[in-house]
Parts: structure tokens; C-alpha cells; sequence
């Protein structure tokens, strides 16, 4: 049974999108997860061409979409933000959830989620635009607003992966020469120009 009310949850905000079985499995942090049709409903992703789950989704062809919380974990953005499925296991050591797809979906951090069975995928370019209609749906955690894209920039201080479709290059953002002071939004780390032996501007990237 799909619960709609789950629905409510969907915002241009911030997800975890994530594909496989219970032998296999890998997520992103997603900003381009958006509802298509009503009947039935289909949703679509936006998954850059790099991505690991790229090719989980192709191969089992599933999906699934956990819906962040606005105190979700810097761990979390950390671990499925700025971390390549190619060389570790984001899915150790986390409450995961095996649906009516088979695909693993991530609870931590989460109010909802949804999966999906692939329908279609189009080329875009640098990302590739996943279809799917909806198998299930379900409420988590009703206590916690979901994480927009512009809470997590504005209050969090966030910035975007370099797969996001978002992502802007460094050499094309605008900074300022009065900062000096700068906070990791992954994991806290502070880092003062004041003190450190190379300046945060010549840092490779």
C-alpha cells in the first residue's frame, strides 16, 4: 500500500538516492528529484555519469529516494556527498531497509522514502536522467521538516559535490578577501588562514 502523504515530503531539497539488492548497493546525495506524472506516478533523477549508482541502477534496475531531515548528520553529506562507492561501502554500518524492489533504502537522517522501478533513461549530457514509477512509499519520522537545498546553503553553510548538477568550479565562484576563517560543511574542521602555513585560496582543490 502506498502511503500519498509521503508525497507532501517532496521539495527541491536535499536525498539520498540510492540503488542495488542486499549484495550490492551504493547512494548519492541527490538535489534533482522531482515528481513527473499523478497516474501513475513517476518520478525522475538526475544521476552524473560518474556516479557509481549510476551503474547499479542500469544493472538492477531500481531506485530508491530517502528524504533528509534538516538536522541530518555532517557524517551523512560527508559519506554519500563527498566519498566515490568505487573505493568504499557507503552502506556499512547503517540502518538499511530491503523494499519491494530490492533496492537498499537509507533510514538514517530520514522522514520518508520511496522506491521505484526503473521506466526510462535519457541522456543529458554529463548526468543521466533516471524515470521510475513508484512502488512504495512510506513516512518515517512525521517530527522533522525535510531538508531543503536552500536550508542546507543558507543555514548549514553546504555546498554542492562536484557530480551534483549543481556544483559550480572553483574558479567560478565569487569569494571574498575579508574571510579568513573558513568551516569544513562535512565535517567541521576549521580552517584559519591566520595560523595555517598555506592560505585556504591556494589549497588544491
Amino acid at each position: 500500500m502506498i502511503n500519498l502523504e509521503a508525497l507532501h515530503n517532496i521539495t527541491y531539497g536535499l536525498y539520498i538516492v540510492s540503488s542495488g539488492n542486499n549484495t550490492e548497493g551504493n547512494g548519492y546525495i541527490a538535489n534533482t528529484v522531482f515528481q513527473i506524472t499523478s497516474d501513475p506516478v513517476k518520478f525522475a533523477i538526475s544521476c552524473n555519469k560518474n556516479n557509481y549508482t549510476e551503474k547499479l541502477i542500469e544493472k538492477y534496475q531500481n531506485f530508491a529516494i530517502s528524504v533528509l531531515h534538516q538536522k541530518t548528520k555532517p557524517e551523512t553529506f560527508g559519506n554519500f556527498g563527498f566519498k566515490s562507492g568505487k573505493n568504499i561501502n557507503k552502506l556499512d554500518g547503517l540502518n538499511i531497509k530491503y523494499g519491494k524492489t530490492g533496492a537498499p533504502v537509507i533510514l538514517n537522517d530520514s522522514i520518508a522514502y520511496f522506491e521505484f522501478k526503473l521506466s526510462e533513461k535519457i541522456d543529458q549530457g554529463s548526468h543521466w536522467l533516471f524515470i521510475g514509477e513508484l512502488a512504495n512509499a512510506q513516512i518515517i519520522d512525521k517530527t522533522f521538516d525535510p531538508m531543503t537545498y536552500a536550508f542546507y546553503k543558507t543555514d548549514r553553510k553546504g555546498v554542492a559535490p562536484k557530480n551534483a548538477p549543481t556544483y559550480i568550479k572553483k574558479d567560478k565562484m565569487q569569494t571574498t578577501t575579508k574571510l579568513k576563517v573558513y568551516q569544513c560543511a562535512v565535517c567541521g574542521h576549521i580552517y584559519d588562514n591566520s595560523i595555517e602555513k598555506i592560505k585556504f585560496e591556494d589549497l588544491p582543490d
